[in-house]
Order: structure tokens, then sequence, then C-alpha cells
């Protein structure tokens, strides 16, 4: 596996961090830039520390990671687009000019959430041994500046579409929350 073959994977999985960038952009009347970087950092930083939990403890507990990961994602993502989509219909206005769109316990829920795929993979890598081309260090960085990179895009788009959309932007981007948390689970045992 070279570096194509991880960037692609990079891009793959942040496909999930993504969808949930655009959601925060969604809230954003202008893109407070601490808060985009803030987004993307936690992303990033959970897609390349995931792979490389994978990676080590893939000899050891490969059964009880993959037995629960799925309903772990799911529950996450349901909870919090059912939260976006309840604030969206609920009656107060939300301002969030120079307010924090995302507080740090619910960022770390959903970069946990997004990134448990990225402990798969990692597993795989782990029994991989030598068709793993890159090392694991330079793997996991790649992945982690892609998801970082794909962030910042996802929280951009999500503001022009939320200028525009807001309350039935907020309630899509719940509603792609949950069905992400469902597809994770219907991929599982599928």
């Amino acid at each position: 596996m070279g570096v194509i073959d991880i960037l692609f994977i990079g891009i793959g999985l942040s496909m999930d961090a993504f969808a949930v960038s655009i959601c925060k952009g969604l809230k954003m009347k202008v893109v407070d830039l601490k808060q985009c970087l803030m987004i993307a950092w936690f992303f990033g930083i959970f897609q390349a520390i995931m792979p490389t939990i994978g990676y080590v403890l893939s000899s050891k507990f490969v059964e009880y990671i993959n037995a629960y990961s799925h309903w772990v994602t799911f529950v996450l993502l349901t909870i919090i687009g059912a939260n976006m989509i309840r604030e969206s219909v609920g009656n107060e206005e939300e301002e969030t000019d120079g307010k924090q769109v995302v507080g740090i316990k619910e960022l770390f829920g959903l970069a946990i959430a997004t990134s448990i795929d990225a402990l798969a993979v990692g597993i795989t890598f782990g029994t991989m041994g030598s068709q793993l081309h890159l090392s694991i260090w330079l793997s996991v960085t790649l992945i982690g500046t892609t998801t970082f990179i794909i962030s910042i895009i996802g929280v951009f788009i999500g503001n022009i579409f939320g200028s525009k959309y807001k309350t039935k932007a907020e309630i899509v981007g719940g509603i792609i929350l949950i069905l992400i948390g469902v597809k994770v689970v219907l991929e599982h045992y599928l």
C-alpha cells in the first residue's frame, strides 16, 4: 500500500468528518477561522490517533473493537443529530456571531464518532505487515492532514448553504448525522 492508496483511504475516512463539518458551518453566520480550525484540528487529530491505536491493538483486541464500534458511532451521531434537529425547530433564535458553534465536549464526541472507522483501518494496517509500504507514522499523518483540510472545506461549504437555508439546512444536517450512524450499523451487518 503506497502513498496514493493511503491518500484515498484518508479521503474516504474523512467523509464523515466532512459531513459533520458542513453541519457546523451551517450554524455560523460568518466563518469564524478559530472555530473552523478547531473543528478541523479535532477531526484531523482523531483520524490520525484512531488508526494508530488500531495498529497497536490489532493483534489483541480485534474481535472486541469490531463487536461494538458501530453501536458507539450510531449512538453518538444519533444523539448529536437529534439535538441539531431539536435546536433548529426550537423557538429561540441562536446567534453564533462571536459565540462558540460547538463546545469541546460535543466536538470530542463528534471526533470519536467520525473516527471509529479509522480504528478499523489501523487494525487492518497492523495485520498487513510488510504490505504497508509507508511507515505507520507517515500513513496516519497523511490521513490526519487529509481530514483536517477536508473538514475546513466542509465548514465553508456549510456556511454558504447555512446562510441561505439555515433552519432547513440544520434539519437536513441532523438527519445526515443520524443516517451516517444508521449506515455504520447497516454496513456492519451487511
